[in-house]
């Protein structure tokens, strides 16, 4: 039973679970999972064939919308939604249908549950949607930004309605400096109502601790683990990861890397890992449900995120895999340059990312401890959300 006096908070998402150990990225899950301990929590979320169209997650009351034939619903839930469009155009088409479906879904919802703020993760499409039931039900909302959709999108109708969004906010929170820096560059006046809040990580499951030496017996590891876990997209810079492969294995023989996840380039990447005959230390182990990850990280010797800028402009803002990986004191080697307290390598530079790795395992340097844990728990990103929507 919700108590008289919390907060009733809709959430809007692309990125959510889509059912019980579903392999999506569960940060807006998590956060709002945290988030109820104070608040009333609801989520709108787009369907995906399989998904239920209500049910009960936790301490969550998730709706999931219909935006076309639902054996068709796959533009949100596996690999992002603009990577799912880059991957086949026809998703385009369903595109219109979706923002309807989601502006329609969720000024219904705002009138049925009247919750107090609406919490928008993603500029676009989620904060189009919450400044449209502004307008109508006058209810005020929080647009978090996660990267794609600030990096991404860029062309001048769409930049025009993600200053509509961000200046009707009531407050904006980003997961990175990088993020507002651009945030900044639509509307330099919106310093004063704009927050860095990075995804947390649950410190209590990704932790050292949580080292398996029966992983390695099971990929057959006996040399230097290297580590790759994420969504299979141009932006996660995979290709340069194996493209450095070789020369680390010239180094040290034995040396295998897990390539954890899955997406639309997952049968590219397996082929180039083919030409360079690396068959034999590369394993492309798919996507896993997040409770297995935390052995993974713990295990491994070095957690590898190649990020670069995609075609279209689209890249990182703050990967909670990084998190992760410090989290679970695991070496970090990443190009993203925003993050304090790794030094970037080169983005698209298979020899930088090869020189690395042999560098920390030569010298066994790296980025492993686990000091910053504190700054990217999740017990200090719920007060500061709980703030923030309290305010």
């Amino acid at each position: 039973m919700a108590k008289a006096n919390k907060k009733k908070v809709l959430v809007l998402a692309s990125t959510f679970p889509r059912w019980k150990n579903d392999t999506n990225p569960p940060f807006v899950y998590d956060l709002s999972q945290g988030l109820a301990k104070e608040m009333d929590e609801t989520v709108l979320a787009p369907h995906y064939p399989g998904a239920k169209d209500t049910e009960t997650m936790g301490k969550l009351k998730v709706h999931r919308f219909h935006y076309f034939f639902e054996r068709f619903e796959k533009l949100a839930g596996n690999g992002g939604m603009l990577p799912t469009l880059k991957a086949n155009k026809l998703y385009y088409l369903t595109v219109p249908f979706f923002m309807l479906a989601e502006i329609i879904a969720t000024i219904k919802l705002v009138r049925e549950i009247k919750p107090d703020v609406i919490h928008a993760h993603w500029i676009l499409p989620q904060g189009l949607a919450a400044y449209i039931n502004k307008l109508i039900n006058k209810t005020p909302y929080v647009v978090t930004s996660h990267g794609g959709d600030i990096f991404g999108l860029q062309n001048k109708f769409l930049i025009k309605l993600k200053k509509l969004v961000l200046d009707n906010a009531k407050s904006i929170t980003v997961v990175s400096s990088a993020i507002k820096s651009e945030v900044l560059k639509i509307n330099p006046i919106l310093e004063s109502k704009i927050e860095v809040v990075p995804m947390g990580v649950d410190t209590k499951l990704f932790n050292p601790n949580k080292y398996d030496e029966k992983l390695k017996k099971k990929y057959g590891i006996t040399g230097p683990f290297l580590l790759f876990v994420g969504r299979l997209v141009e932006k996660k810079g995979v290709k340069y990861l194996i493209g450095a492969m070789p020369a680390i294995i010239k180094k040290f023989p034995k040396t295998k890397l897990l390539i954890v996840g899955s997406g639309p380039l997952e049968a590219e990447l397996k082929n180039h890992s083919e030409k360079l005959n690396l068959s034999k230390s590369i394993v492309f182990v798919g996507a896993l449900e997040h409770k297995k990850l935390p052995k993974y990280f713990a295990t491994a010797d070095i957690f590898i995120s190649p990020s670069i800028t995609g075609s279209d402009g689209d890249r990182e803002g703050s990967p909670v895999s990084i998190m992760e990986g410090l989290s679970s004191g695991c070496k970090i080697i990443t190009t993203i340059g925003d993050l304090e307290i790794i030094k970037p390598v080169k983005q698209k530079n298979v020899h930088n990312i090869s020189s690395r790795v042999i560098k920390d395992i030569t010298s066994n340097s790296g980025n492993h401890s686990t000091s910053h844990k504190d700054n990217f728990s999740w017990s200090r990103i719920f007060k500061s959300y709980v703030r923030i929507i309290n305010e």
